[in-house]
């Protein structure tokens, strides 16, 4: 959505939408084909380690820092692996966003270059991990997780049940200058989100301004850090009805650069969740500085989610989106199970 007119995108929102589940069964039928293809590319001795289970706990143990972590890193695999690993993120993200992706893990070659112990950092340690086994019925996801990078997919019945949570950052959010083998001089992962955000503050007037601003100092970090399980959040900022409608349609359209990430039919998916629970429910919040290059942080939150952004130092980005009841699809899990107890539907 991100090319549309202002108003009608706008328009767009006020109208209700398309069945969410009903539409994913595509994108899931692709998602389901690669990731069969990955692990059929996978030799017998890394399928124990690529295959994880389907568990709230491990699905849940994730992170955005260097770390361990499950699953098979790209640094580990064949050129058959390779190809399908790729497959997979094409089947899950949109264009746009399989480039910010590719954007992020870029980062980690600036940072060999800006950091004085930077040769720890390594684009090839990005590790996918399957949760249960690919399947047309039964419950089972995939996630793609290293450094400022946590995508997680969940699927069942043969549709797309949750594409959350996400985590996108970028260190350096602008990259200084041009990177041998990298990123150029002023290359931004996630410029979007920062633009549009400006425009959106640029844009309140200073009553409304006032109400938006809740705090002259930023977090240093996201608020709800790599939880578990997160709740609504104290309800800061200026409310959607307090917007006029060109300002409503600048906060919308900040919301869909977050959503723009994944396939065209799973953004809608998200999209209809945030209308799920009324538009003027939503607040948009910020902390911190008012100008590009220091320290922010800015929040928007509905009844059923809750997306963040800090820019720590005003060049070192950290965002994410939160789904209160449906990240790894906790709340269409309990339906599925609720509906498939006692018969012979496997899980």
């Amino acid at each position: 959505m991100r090319n549309l007119p202002l108003g009608l995108l706008l328009l767009l929102a006020l109208l209700p939408g398309p069945s969410g589940a009903a539409e994913t069964m595509a994108p899931a039928a692709a998602i389901r084909a690669a990731a069969a293809r990955l692990l059929d590319a996978t030799p017998e001795a890394q399928r124990g380690r690529l295959l994880q289970p389907f568990a709230i706990g491990a699905r849940a143990d994730w992170h955005y820092t260097p770390r361990r972590r499950a699953g098979i890193p790209f640094k580990e695999m064949n050129e058959a692996q390779r190809a399908a690993a790729q497959q997979l993120l094409a089947a899950a993200l949109s264009d746009g966003g399989l480039g910010k992706v590719r954007a992020v893990i870029a980062l980690e070659i600036a940072l060999r270059e800006l950091e004085t112990f930077g040769l720890s950092r390594d684009p090839e340690n990005y590790a996918f991990a399957i949760y249960g086994a690919p399947d047309a019925r039964a419950p089972w996801g995939w996630r793609i997780e290293g450094h400022h990078l946590s995508l997680h997919f969940t699927l069942a019945d043969g549709k797309v049940a949750a594409t959350l949570p996400q985590f996108l950052g970028a260190n350096p959010a602008e990259v200084p200058r041009d990177i041998p083998g990298g990123p150029r001089k002023g290359a931004r992962a996630l410029g979007e989100e920062e633009d549009r955000a400006f425009e959106l503050l640029d844009a309140l007037s200073d009553a409304q301004r006032r109400t938006a601003v809740f705090s002259d100092a930023s977090y240093g970090d996201i608020v709800t850090g790599n939880a578990g399980k997160v709740d609504p959040q104290q309800p800061v900022g200026i409310a959607f009805g307090d917007l006029d409608r060109k300002q409503q349609a600048l906060l919308l359209r900040l919301v869909d650069a977050f959503a723009d990430v994944v396939e065209p039919a799973l953004a809608e998916q998200r999209l209809a969740r945030v209308r799920s629970g009324g538009l003027a429910a939503i607040r948009f919040g910020w902390a911190g500085a008012r100008k590009r290059g220091a320290a922010y942080y800015y929040r928007i939150q509905g009844p059923a989610f809750l997306i963040e952004l800090d820019n720590r130092g005003g060049n070192h980005i950290h965002s994410v989106w939160r789904d209160f009841d449906g990240d790894w699809g906790r709340d269409v899990l309990a339906e599925h199970y609720r509906r498939t107890a006692g018969t012979a539907h496997r899980h």
